[in-house]
């Protein structure tokens, strides 16, 4: 059969797109197709359309069925559930400048549409994933990335959704070994090719090399908001106005408005390492580690330890691009081995540059990689990274920065914005869980469908609400806790998420009213905050406003000394409760219900509670709190149970702290003579008695998350 390039000189070119594995190769392709199909790049789903009527032949076509099949579906409404209107509120008749919050928090937003104008920034995969649901719903996509190649070989680990979504979007078609048999990772670098692919394909106009610096509000009514670009944007984008802007710029940009928080745990120090992949028979042979653990297999780290003096915790091993290692190692192996220089209090001077010895660094990995493949790998070869150099890092994962919240609208001479964040911009993901891109996925999803329903003309606040009860939900998503049924996934979240209530946080919770009506509950209510800016006519200089717009707002949430002090206090007088840590105290049940009746006592009936064993008795604690106190579960019973996910205990009890940290501190329950404390008490103490009955069986559930837990899988 003869080639179809011999009778279509297009067909060529997009057979060049498919099979392109360099950013360049791909956009140069890309541009070649479109002029040879006399069109422009960047043009929507009409773009798309034209495309697939030009390149009717077999090799095309089994790509467009697979992306019709995704755009056929109802939520997409034919690519027409994001139209090209704007409306500005003013023609509403509304004074939304000086209607005040009581007013602003019950307006409604037109019935028309009201955007579809979304400027995306940065090409990392979530940005990308964001980018391609954007433009199935037919809104007009603009994709800025500040770096001009993709280079990060470091590899994702995938769960069955994220595996099902991408072979839907034809990612077998770009990328032949793309989870083939039960491989379940890919790198970064070629889940970047392959989304851009998608993008482009789909009429995302993409500009590479320019740095998003900040927003641009509209000068005057009528006109709309700008980007700030560095540097000498092209005018046709200098000029571009946007209704919604999605930040997927990672976690060191987090746009204006938006506050994050630090969650830091017990320090450990992550080693990543990429090698060369000649492809060999040989390599082929070598088995993956999917990851080996010192708790599960320590004869395997005793023999490391002994044949090459370096400690590990835990040690994971993919293939992909490059052979690709991560490994947990421990901060004294590292100062014997002289990796590190000195020994320091702050994590970023023990792990920078100048306290690093970049040969020691690689001999370490390099001895680490060929004991785990038994020298089967040959002759250890580093790959290189963006800047040319030995593709090793060493760095802290147990740092995670999250977003307060998700969503924002700033409004303007009566024009709105929506904000929305995604990928690490969110929230970065504690790499032990393998959680990264999954997550990444589901938030893209979720920004996704809010632009829908801003564009649907759903009231502002509500949007904002649904929003950010769905961002509440993130943290707790595991591959076991989701439909099983992933075929059905998609952009609605009903179809993802078992326990969905879009109603979590209501509208006065992301705008309060002006004056909110006293509650007799000691709660300030945690979760209300300010999500809608209406900026003055004349905008007030900032200091912000003469530094890099890149550099986020953090709220510190204290030191873990602080908030430990902080719950001892709390906790103090309890029968049976000994707080000494922020992670196996709490792993019976006892301190968190200790910790919930002291801030709301009315809360704790003994009755309810007899008997229930270290599991039971921290879902009852995490219900109470959500319920009654507004304190969001962002970790399960089981995590907390099991101490699998320290970080995330941090982050829960952080929630309390920030809550009741100005309450007046409430006298010791022993030295309260009211009924119902004394009779909180003796729960507490039978309570302690049972839990200590049933500690042998408890102590089973050490194997609950290990399959994802921290030390098994330490993937981005």
């Amino acid at each position: 059969m003869a080639s179809p390039t011999s009778t279509n000189p297009a067909h060529a070119h997009f057979e060049s797109f498919l099979q392109a594995q360099l950013c360049q190769d791909v956009l140069s392709s890309f541009q070649e197709l479109c002029g040879a199909l006399g069109l422009e790049p960047g043009g929507g789903l009409p773009q798309y359309h034209k495309i697939k009527d030009q390149l009717n032949y077999w090799s095309a076509k089994s790509l467009w069925t697979k992306l019709d099949k995704r755009a056929s579906q109802p939520v997409y409404q034919q690519g027409r559930a994001c139209t090209n209107t704007k409306v500005d509120v003013r023609c509403l008749g509304w004074d939304v400048e000086n209607a005040g919050s009581q007013r602003r928090d019950r307006m409604p937003c037109p019935h028309s549409p009201v955007c579809s104008q979304c400027l995306v920034v940065g090409a990392g995969p979530c940005g990308l994933r964001a980018a391609v649901e954007l433009a199935l719903l037919g809104a007009r996509v603009v994709l800025v990335e500040k770096r001009t190649k993709f280079s990060r070989h470091n590899v994702l680990h995938l769960w069955p959704f994220t595996i099902h979504d991408l072979r839907a979007l034809g990612a077998k078609k770009f990328y032949g070994r793309f989870c083939t048999g039960t491989l379940d990772h890919i790198s970064i670098r070629q889940l970047q090719l392959l989304l851009l692919k998608v993008a482009l394909l789909l009429g995302v106009e993409i500009h590479w090399g320019v740095t998003f610096t900040g927003l641009q509000p509209p000068p005057r009514k009528g006109s709309g908001w700008r980007a700030q670009l560095q540097p000498n944007p092209p005018a046709q984008l200098a000029n571009y106005e946007f209704d919604v802007l999605i930040s997927a710029a990672g976690g060191k940009f987090v746009p204006e408005g938006f506050k994050v928080r630090e969650m830091r745990g017990k320090l450990a120090i992550g080693i990543t390492a990429n090698f060369v992949n000649g492809r060999t028979v040989e390599e082929t042979q070598v088995p993956e580690i999917s990851g080996v653990a010192r708790i599960y297999n320590q004869s395997f780290f005793q023999s490391l330890l002994k044949a090459t003096g370096i400690d590990l915790e835990n040690i994971v091993y993919y293939k992909d691009d490059t052979h690709y290692f991560v490994m947990t190692a421990k901060k004294q192996c590292l100062l014997r081995l002289g990796v590190l220089r000195q020994d320091c209090p702050d994590t970023d001077q023990l792990l920078g540059s100048a306290n690093v010895v970049p040969e020691a660094l690689q001999r370490f990995a390099r001895a680490a990689a060929d004991f785990a493949t038994h020298g089967k790998l040959g002759k250890l070869e580093f790959a290189q990274d963006a800047h040319g150099q030995p593709d090793v890092s060493a760095f802290d994962f147990t740092s995670m920065m999250r977003a307060e919240s998700s969503a924002r609208v700033q409004e303007k001479h009566g024009v709105r914005l929506l904000l929305g964040l995604v990928g690490d911009c969110l929230v970065e993901p504690f790499w032990p869980l393998g959680t990264g891109v999954a997550r990444g996925f589901l938030a893209a999803f979720d920004a996704a469908w809010m632009v829908k329903r801003w564009a649907e003309g759903t009231e502002c606040l509500e949007v904002l609400a649904e929003r950010e009860s769905l961002y509440q939900l993130l943290s707790q998503t595991s591959p076991e806790n989701m439909h099983r049924n992933v075929a059905q996934y998609g952009l609605d979240p009903a179809t993802r998420y078992p326990n969905l209530n879009l109603r979590a946080v209501t509208p006065n919770q992301v705008r309060p009213p002006a004056s909110p009506p006293r509650c007799p509950k000691p709660t300030p209510f945690p979760q209300v905050r300010d999500l809608y800016d209406v900026l003055a006519k004349e905008p007030v200089q900032r200091n912000s406003d003469k530094t890099d717009a890149g550099m986020p707002t953090t709220e510190s949430a204290g030191t873990q000394e602080e908030l430990l002090r902080w719950c001892q206090e709390q906790t103090a007088g309890y029968p049976g409760v000994h707080v000494t840590d922020l992670s196996s105290s709490w792993a019976d049940g006892l301190a968190l219900c200790a910790l919930v009746h002291r801030l709301q006592p009315g809360l704790l009936d003994p009755s309810e509670l007899q008997g229930l064993e270290p599991l039971e008795a921290t879902a009852w604690a995490l219900k109470m709190a959500e319920h009654e106190l507004g304190i969001t579960p962002v970790v399960s019973a089981q995590a907390v149970v099991a101490g699998s996910d320290p970080l995330g205990l941090i982050a829960y009890l952080s929630h309390f702290h920030s809550a009741f940290k100005s309450m007046p501190h409430r006298p010791s329950p022993v030295s309260q003579a009211s009924p119902g404390t004394s009779s909180a008490v003796l729960f507490l103490g039978k309570l302690q008695r049972t839990l200590q009955r049933s500690r042998a069986k408890v102590e089973s559930l050490g194997g609950v998350g290990a399959e994802q837990g921290y030390p098994m899988e330490i993937l981005g």
